[in-house]
């Protein structure tokens, strides 16, 4: 009788088996920024709070001590998370794309959607993320859709009411400001 195999437990991932972690210049320095705040402002000044609580005697009832500790642990865990991500970075700068009709990572895409009208999305990385300004992950469904088309051409785009079709009315690269909130 054969052994039984060991189930292996993996963790979920942001990125699929092989995907690229694509980022333009002005995500990766925002990333960076926030990790650099976390090391140099944040960490520091919790590690002084926690061991003033500490000094101040027994901690099983006491919340600075106790919620100072949970939150380094949060901390720590968003820097591994940040370096592991900045470490993984492949720089796409979509200025330095050149004049083209074709759409790919970094392209900021105007298409027409029967039902909504002219949209506009800019493609960015997957840390990059923010709907209010239009920018969509090069892995969402909109993006996919889009992706290696040009001007003129029709696309269908899964949605979950179904798919629809839109057809792209223009595709320019230009440098993308780091318009989201500095840390700090």
């Amino acid at each position: 009788m054969a052994a039984p195999q060991e189930k292996k437990i993996t963790r979920p991932s942001l990125e699929s088996p092989g995907e690229k972690n694509y980022m333009t210049p002005g995500g990766y320095a925002r990333l960076k920024r926030e990790l650099k705040q976390l090391l140099n402002s944040e960490r520091p000044e919790l590690v002084k709070v926690i061991s003033w609580a500490a000094s101040n005697g027994d901690r099983s009832e006491n919340g600075d001590y106790i919620y100072g500790k949970k939150r380094l642990r949060e901390i720590d865990r968003r820097i591994r998370f940040l370096t592991k991500r900045l470490e993984s970075a492949t720089l796409v700068d979509p200025a330095a794309r050149g004049d083209t009709e074709q759409i790919f990572f970094g392209a900021t895409v105007t298409y027409l959607d029967g039902e909504a009208g002219a949209r506009t999305v800019t493609i960015v990385g997957m840390d990059e993320v923010d709907p209010r300004r239009g920018h969509v992950s090069w892995v969402s469904p909109v993006a996919r859709a889009l992706l290696t088309r040009s001007v003129g051409d029709t696309a269908k785009v899964r949605t979950p009411a179904g798919e629809r079709d839109v057809e792209i009315i223009d595709v320019r690269y230009e440098p993308l400001e780091d318009e989201l909130p500095r840390v700090g």
